[in-house]
């Protein structure tokens, strides 16, 4: 089976959205500016509201190590992703409330690039990770 007709429509936007500036074309030169910068930053910001509401994924952490997971401070729900792009291995750490959402979002942006999807070493509970305490009002 060959690929459908939204996914070739898809595509060819995406294509075109790659090789194109305000200005119009881009040059050779600068489409090897533009694809370096995208190795640098594999989430966009568009694509890290999307992914939220899309999938229930929070990206907290992109392009980290290892050592990273680690962090007792992390979410209980939150997961180190192994992934190979290009033949080099990166890892992020996402949250969400179960692992599908993880690989139908990296599935969709990449294909078939996951090594794997583990706990972190997290250990707040998700609905107390990143409360803010509210600040008292001083008395008279």
């Amino acid at each position: 089976m060959g690929k459908s007709r939204i996914d070739l429509i898809f595509n060819y936007e995406e294509i075109t959205l790659e090789n194109t500036t305000k200005d119009g074309p881009m040059s050779a030169e600068q489409e090897k500016t533009s694809t370096k910068e995208n190795i640098n930053e594999v989430w966009s910001s568009q694509e890290r509201e999307t992914s939220k509401s899309r999938y229930g994924c929070e990206i907290l952490q992109e392009k980290c190590t290892i050592k990273d997971a680690k962090n007792k401070q992390l979410p209980l729900d939150s997961y180190l992703v192994t992934y190979m792009i290009d033949g080099n291995i990166f890892y992020d750490i996402i949250r969400t409330s179960k692992r599908v959402n993880i690989f139908d979002m990296y599935y969709d942006k990449f294909g078939n690039c996951l090594k794997s999807i583990e706990w972190t070493d997290g250990r707040i509970s998700p609905r107390l990770w990143g409360y803010k305490a509210p600040e008292k009002k001083k008395r008279k």
